[in-house]
């Protein structure tokens, strides 16, 4: 289902239980990871797109806000809407331990899985074109 079609999204967490949850799995994470996130991991309600893609989750370095990563529950309802919470559970979690990556990757100096992402995206990207010509 689709918002913007007069269909309603349901979803099987609501976003009160998503940001708990989001802070129950972020206190399962050892305090040395977390070291130098001085914005934490926020919940914002609404999606996010980047071009045709949801984005679950952030990671932002902003000479104001500081170090932060963000989690975009309205992405999550449109990706997983009535999906078993175990699945809500495991794409929030990897979401998580993902951008935890990226910060972790940036106190090295390092930017390894931006590489991947963008290298993963283009062979979708052939591929798609592939199959479509």
């Amino acid at each position: 289902m689709a918002e913007g079609r007069g269909e309603r999204i349901v979803a099987t967490l609501d976003l009160e239980t998503f940001t708990r949850l989001a802070g129950a799995i972020a206190d399962e994470l050892p305090p040395r990871l977390l070291r130098d996130l001085n914005g934490g991991i926020s919940v914002l309600p609404g999606k996010k797109r980047d071009g045709k893609y949801y984005l679950m989750g952030e990671y932002i370095e902003d000479p104001v806000l500081g170090k932060v990563i963000f989690i975009h529950y309205g992405s999550f309802r449109e990706i997983l809407g009535n999906a078993p919470v175990e699945e809500w559970e495991e794409e929030l979690r990897e979401t998580i331990v993902h951008e935890l990556r990226h910060h972790v990757e940036s106190l090295a100096g390092v930017d390894d899985l931006s590489v991947e992402e963008e290298e993963e995206l283009a062979a979708e990207e052939e591929e798609n074109g592939a199959s479509s010509g």
